[in-house]
């Protein structure tokens, strides 16, 4: 799920892009590479079988290289080369674009003379970090974001361009006295997997570029070296621009990566970077330690819905009561949003799901439908051998407390009324009833509502 949706996320993004820009994207390897991982298996097949024939390939020649089945794939496979620049159409003829071909070869192969994969630092750094601590880095810096939007105090007060993207990006809305509370689209942020919530973030992040006076092709560079840089090794900012160098502080606040100060000439970008292009899915397990301290793993997506089984700690009664066997204090306050905690064990808390605990959650904005995909996909496995996972008991019951909050429905409208003749408001309220904008009328009284069609 979560490489599909930052697939669809960061090609979407792309394709807005006018054709110049494309043309600066396509001057890095780096860049190039990433996006040829954007494309479908077929694709790619296409690309690597043109990428050293220096020649145009028609599409009636490229519908003999699949079968019948496969013609469909085919043509959304040649849609997206197209809406990605890598191809061009030119009549019935399909030509690769060749500032692509030659950098895409370089990225392959290591040629060029750009150090668009980042310049590996050939000094030895006396503050030299591993992996484990890059992980708990990481992991510290991303949740305390999470913990902030769930309204924990447990970390540190997230930077203020941190809280400035959460309500940009409507993750958060402002409430009382200034403080921010989390959305609808909030939650259903802290239901995706690290890697889309981190692209969700960098996608706001380019949104805001402009603004920043930031080159947006330097800024999508850089995030496309990142995801191909190595896992524990230190970089030069030398080889960065001023713009890449301004980003690292953001990028810093996300735990994307590390640098011991503002100052330092090195950086070292974490398992949230080196996994936002390789096609493996950042997940939050946890540590088999005493601490029980969150760390950042790479996992195959293939293996994501596994886990995903393997770590359900959610049990759920038809009494409406709900246990869950989990120490995280994120998880738990998560649950906090919508359900009564009643008792906290060393491993495990209990609570009700009521209806005040409810309607809490829908004046946030959290829909019915929202925390009962929660509490499925993050039920346990003794749950998950039912049909349904959830009691329907409770299923239905926390959708009808969702309807009691949805009996009225605020339209904007416009009140018409003292007509002077009878005729003359049968004629408009006919008038109104047949564009559909009549909401009410009391022909006795003369009087109606309508709304814009």
């Amino acid at each position: 799920m979560s490489i599909e949706n930052f697939k669809t996320n960061i090609y979407e993004y792309l394709e807005t892009l006018p054709t110049f820009t494309f043309l600066r994207l396509f001057q890095k390897p780096a860049t190039c590479l990433a996006i040829f991982r954007l494309v479908p298996s077929i694709g790619r097949q296409i690309v690597m079988s043109l990428l050293y024939v220096d020649q145009s390939i028609t599409e009636q020649d490229l519908k003999q290289w699949v079968t019948k089945d496969g013609q469909r794939k085919l043509s959304e496979a040649v849609e997206k080369l197209t809406r990605l620049r890598i191809m061009e159409k030119k009549g019935a003829e399909l030509v690769m674009n060749e500032t692509f071909r030659l950098e895409f070869k370089n990225a392959l192969t290591g040629g060029g003379t750009q150090q668009s994969f980042g310049l590996p630092c050939t000094t030895v750094d006396k503050h030299q970090v591993d992996i484990n601590f890059l992980d708990q880095y990481s992991t510290q810096q991303w949740e305390a974001i999470l913990h902030y939007m769930v309204g924990t105090s447990m970390t540190k007060k997230p930077s203020g361009g941190v809280l400035n993207l959460l309500e940009r990006s409507k993750l958060m809305n402002k409430a009382g006295n200034d403080h921010l509370e989390i959305t609808n689209k909030g939650f259903q942020f802290l239901l995706q997997d690290v890697n889309t919530q981190v692209w969700a973030f960098l996608l706001q992040y380019l949104g805001m570029a402009e603004m920043l006076q930031m080159d947006l092709v330097e800024v999508l560079n850089f995030l496309f070296q990142l995801g191909a840089s190595e896992l524990g090794e230190n970089y030069s900012v030398e080889t960065l621009t001023n713009t890449q160098r301004q980003m690292l502080e953001d990028l810093r606040d996300y735990g994307i990566v590390y640098q011991r100060k503002r100052g330092s000439r090195r950086y070292y970008p974490t398992r949230l970077a080196t996994t936002l292009t390789s096609g493996n899915s950042a997940k939050l397990i946890r540590k088999p330690s005493p601490t029980t301290d969150l760390a950042i793993a790479a996992t195959a997506n293939a293996m994501a819905s596994e886990e995903d089984e393997e770590q359900g700690f959610i049990i759920l009664e038809t009494n409406y009561r709900l246990y869950a066997y989990t120490d995280s204090p994120l998880q738990i306050a998560v649950l906090n949003l919508f359900v009564q905690l009643q008792s906290r064990f060393p491993n495990m808390v209990t609570g009700l799901v009521t209806r005040d605990s409810v309607r809490n959650a829908l004046i946030k904005g959290i829909t019915a439908d929202q925390m009962i995909t929660y509490m499925q996909s993050h039920a346990h496995p003794q749950m998950r051998k039912k049909t349904p996972i959830l009691p329907l008991t409770v299923v239905d019951q926390m959708r009808l407390w969702e309807m009691e909050r949805n009996r009225l429905k605020a339209t904007p409208a416009y009140l018409y009324l003292n007509f002077n003749v009878q005729s003359d408001f049968e004629a408009s309220e006919k008038h109104a009833r047949d564009l559909g904008a009549l909401l009410w009328s009391n022909p006795k009284k003369r009087t109606m509502v309508i709304t814009q069609v």
